[in-house]
């Protein structure tokens, strides 16, 4: 049986209970849309699984592996709001896939505190329904390289497990006009996780986890020479690290939406051509409504690569037929 091709990078909002409405402070308007900290948080198809699925059969894609978008990462609560709100938000991401084999879920981690997202892990871990955990790049998380984080990533590590990584909101305030906070603030976040991934050496310790970054790894491809130079040159607070960047970051998957062939391209040249997969960002207007167009570039058997054998790859297990 041939592997199914795979979205890597789509969204729906969690089917929160009435209950956990109530629990977390969050409501629900007329038109079913969440109103998470005073702001709807849309567009409508993230209320739309058919709609989701109907996306796929257009463009001939057997899976997508479903997550939470940033509006719901809430890195700002309290230990106790913060506790009620990730076990809502997974139980809501189950419902909102339920019954549909071809939605993939992925658990949210809170990385803003390390011991609440191991304890989280654990508490969904071995549980089938997962695909793998989803995480905020930068944004409200602490540091990557936090030795804090040691026993999670040693957890995943032990499991091969997939960590998918989408950025947070930027915590600078001059990127609120001209929505700079998406259009420049996502891809440095993701850098940010990177580089803290990197530098703290965690990619070459724990190297059967499988980290993800989305948008193609933001601004990671053009910075890369860069860590490595600084590595070479000794730079204050730069320790020796087991592998250069340009090393460690050929253990990183991403996907494939930056919306610019020669992009990609680069991309290719820094990550790997098994370490890309396709990403849409459904249903977000900074997606694509064609992923596939994306790649299609670079040649049918690169887009069979990355539509199915990578997709398999970052899934491990998970991959299915």
């Amino acid at each position: 049986m041939s592997t199914p091709r795979i979205d890597f990078h789509v969204h729906l909002a969690p089917a929160l209970s009435d209950a956990a409405l109530q629990a977390t402070g969050v409501a629900r308007n007329d038109q079913g849309r969440l109103i998470v900290d005073g702001h709807q948080v849309g567009p409508p198809g993230l209320y739309d699984r058919d709609g989701l699925c109907a996306f796929l059969d257009d463009h001939g894609l057997g899976q997508a592996v479903v997550s939470p978008p940033p509006p719901f990462f809430r890195q700002r609560l309290d230990a106790d709001a913060r506790d009620r709100w990730v076990t809502a938000v997974n139980a809501g991401t189950l419902a909102a896939v339920a019954g549909e084999p071809r939605l993939l879920a992925l658990a949210y981690l809170p990385l803003e505190d390390p011991e609440a997202a191991r304890r989280e892990y654990e508490r969904v871990r071995g549980d089938e329904r997962w695909a793998g955990v989803c995480a905020s790049a930068g944004g409200g998380s602490a540091s990557l390289a936090d030795d804090a984080f040691t026993p999670l990533w040693r957890a995943l590590d032990q499991d091969a497990a997939l960590l998918f990584l989408h950025p947070g909101m930027s915590p600078d305030p001059r990127l609120e006009p001209f929505y700079l906070h998406n259009l420049l603030g996502n891809p440095v976040e993701t850098a940010v996780a990177a580089a803290q991934l990197v530098f703290g050496d965690v990619m070459a310790t724990f190297s059967r986890m499988r980290v993800m970054l989305v948008h193609c790894g933001g601004c990671v491809p053009d910075l890369v020479p860069r860590w490595d130079r600084g590595v070479q040159t000794h730079r204050p607070g730069v320790a020796p690290l087991r592998e250069l960047p340009s090393q460690a970051v050929r253990r990183l998957f991403v996907d494939c939406l930056v919306h610019d062939p020669g992009a990609v391209d680069r991309a290719v040249a820094v990550f790997g051509e098994d370490r890309m997969v396709l990403g849409s960002d459904w249903p977000f207007p900074m997606g694509s409504e064609d992923p596939v167009s994306l790649i299609a570039h670079r040649g049918e058997d690169f887009v069979r690569r990355v539509c199915a054998a990578n997709a398999a790859a970052a899934l491990g297990r998970r991959a299915s037929a």
